[in-house]
């Protein structure tokens, strides 16, 4: 197999607990997750055990979280945005989270920036609690996107510019206009809302842990974008196995590897990457970290890495076909990269050694989250009914 770009750094985390996790503690989750229940269409979204395909692989584990289903959006940032839209709403009227439906039809207007499935996520909660959703779509963005979006009822279009540029742009919308930001990236002076947003995430690794029961991975893979989601579920994880904390790694399209950089430069500063941010991985191409989220990750990921498109096919394929007897999973660019990842390093004998750095062996049971499905059909049949690989 020829892999046209993998790197990986390593980082001397201290692995421990404190302010920065706390707002991803299990009761934090268990309240999170008992708003979640109160939504129509809520259900424990699969976790997947590809038995059969570890063997193959040489992991005694493998076991893969199917956000496909949630809300049926197709991906798991409806948890984010509904929690996140929900607490604003309660705090500015006054009423209980349970109890929001009966607020004034377009009273508040809610304005975010998405590469697409936060956006979607936002759009559908917004209309669930009768309010409005203005949507701004990076340059590039897949029509296919756009639209699922605005049949939502979300105002919604594409810009010019790349996404974090679009960020600057809905924030700056929200003051002009007096609309609500509810962005899933923070920065200072911006981070009760994304708090709340990444809070919102921890249903899917609270759902995943009690699915796993006695089951202790020793090995969790999270794709990151600007690291809001990987942040939250580091933070549950943490506060849930303590000193049994699985070896974390961070994963990244190349093109947009932020974490990976700040992680690489080990200065105490935030690293940015700038320009196109061209990938497949449309939810990942974010070029600046989320303070939150990186103040959480620093503390307990040992490696990150930095991918090619070529790397999410692989995954993509992979979670598509495994092995007879597993269950398939339909798994989009975004969510595949982190087990196209895992395959890559169990089978590529160029990456040995950063298998070997990872601690990766025949004992080790691993957990990825396949954040999205095919969210965008096309891409997602070129990839894996063609067979394209990307580069």
């Amino acid at each position: 197999m020829k892999i046209m770009t993998i790197t990986m750094t390593s980082y001397s985390s201290d692995g421990k607990c404190g302010t920065w996790d706390a707002p991803f503690s299990t009761e934090e989750a268990e309240k999170v997750r008992t708003f979640h229940k109160t939504l129509d269409g809520y259900a424990k979204t699969p976790l997947r055990n590809l038995a059969k395909t570890a063997k193959i692989l040489g992991l005694k584990g493998l076991y893969v979280k199917d956000e496909s289903y949630r809300f049926g959006l197709n991906a798991f940032k409806g948890l984010g945005g509904s929690y996140a839209l929900a607490k604003v709403l309660a705090e500015k009227t006054g009423k209980a989270m349970d109890d929001l439906t009966s607020i004034a039809r377009g009273t508040f207007t809610f304005v975010t920036a998405t590469d697409g499935n936060h956006g979607r996520g936002v759009a559908w909660a917004a209309q669930h609690l009768g309010q409005k959703a203005v949507i701004y779509m990076p340059k590039g963005s897949r029509r296919e996107r756009l639209e699922n979006i605005r049949k939502l009822g979300a105002e919604a279009e594409i810009t010019s510019v790349n996404y974090d540029d679009t960020v600057r742009l809905a924030s700056r919308m929200a003051e002009e206009k007096g609309w609500i930001l509810v962005q899933d990236t923070a920065w200072e002076g911006y981070e009760t809302i994304p708090r709340w947003i990444m809070q919102g995430y921890m249903t899917m690794a609270h759902e995943a842990v009690e699915d796993l029961k006695d089951v202790v991975p020793t090995h969790v893979f999270l794709q990151a974008g600007v690291g809001a989601m990987a942040g939250s579920i580091t933070g549950f994880l943490a506060r849930y196995y303590g000193k049994n904390m699985p070896r974390l790694s961070i994963v990244e399209p190349k093109a947009a590897s932020c974490l990976y950089k700040t992680a690489a430069a080990n200065d105490g500063k935030l690293h940015a990457v700038t320009g196109n941010l061209a990938s497949m991985m449309a939810g990942l191409c974010c070029g600046e970290v989320c303070t939150l989220g990186w103040d959480v990750i620093k503390h307990h990921a040992s490696h990150f890495f930095s991918v090619d498109d070529s790397v999410a096919a692989f995954g993509m394929r992979l979670l598509g076909n495994p092995a007879k007897g597993d269950p398939a999973i339909i798994s989009g660019e975004s969510g595949a990269v982190t087990m196209g990842l895992v395959y890559c390093l169990m089978v590529d004998p160029e990456l040995t050694g950063m298998k070997h750095a990872l601690g990766l062996t025949a004992q080790s049971i691993v957990l990825c989250i396949s954040t999205e499905g095919d969210t965008d059909q096309e891409n997602y049949r070129k990839v894996v009914w063609d067979g394209m690989n990307h580069s």
